[in-house]
């Protein structure tokens, strides 16, 4: 097969497939290897990156998926009727936030962290597909571990989590935000 046809094949299966793919996946339904599979998909991304298109190939951490481009979401919008999306609650981001920092992490480990339980926030996450279980932890009770997924990823558009600001750039943030409502005050 052609280079045409591998990324045409590619361009197939993520259209068809619609949610996020992994390269491995691919790779194996194409038959090639993983190491010719990234190329065909990089020289996709770069396809898609051009203004011509009004969709663009994202790399989640290995997990491929199409998205449309943010510059057309007001367009977009008018066709779909509910572009507006449910936020999530302070606690919910609060504990999304712990686990996609700490995780695997546990609803007792959470729970202490806050201060208070965390249980309707972990539901509320695992319905939207943020997280999901990683196990179970090797001691008494066996608690579930929580981790994020690709969906997470997808959600805040970032490629994998060491995109994630480091804990020390986000105590600047805060320091950012009390200057800012203290010049406010003034």
């Amino acid at each position: 097969m052609s280079q045409y046809n591998y990324k045409a094949l590619i361009e197939a299966i993520l259209f068809v497939w619609s949610e996020p793919i992994h390269i491995d996946e691919i790779s194996k339904i194409i038959e090639l290897n993983k190491k010719e599979t990234r190329q065909y998909i990089n020289e996709l991304i770069l396809d898609y990156s051009e203004d011509k298109h009004g969709i663009m190939l994202n790399n989640y951490d290995d997990y491929l998926q199409f998205s449309t481009k943010a510059q057309y979401d007001s367009y977009i919008s008018k066709l779909v009727k509910s572009s507006k999306k449910k936020q999530l609650s302070n606690s919910a981001m609060e504990v999304l936030a712990l686990i996609a920092y700490k995780q695997p992490i546990t609803r007792v480990e959470i729970d202490d962290v806050r201060g208070v339980k965390s249980y309707s926030s972990i539901e509320t996450l695992m319905n939207k597909g943020l997280i999901e279980e990683a196990g179970r932890l090797d001691k008494i009770g066996r608690p579930i571990l929580y981790r994020t997924t690709t969906n997470f990823l997808a959600a805040f558009n970032i490629n994998s989590l060491n995109d994630l600001p480091k804990v020390d750039q986000l105590d600047f943030l805060d320091q950012e935000e009390e200057d800012i409502k203290d010049d406010e005050n003034k």
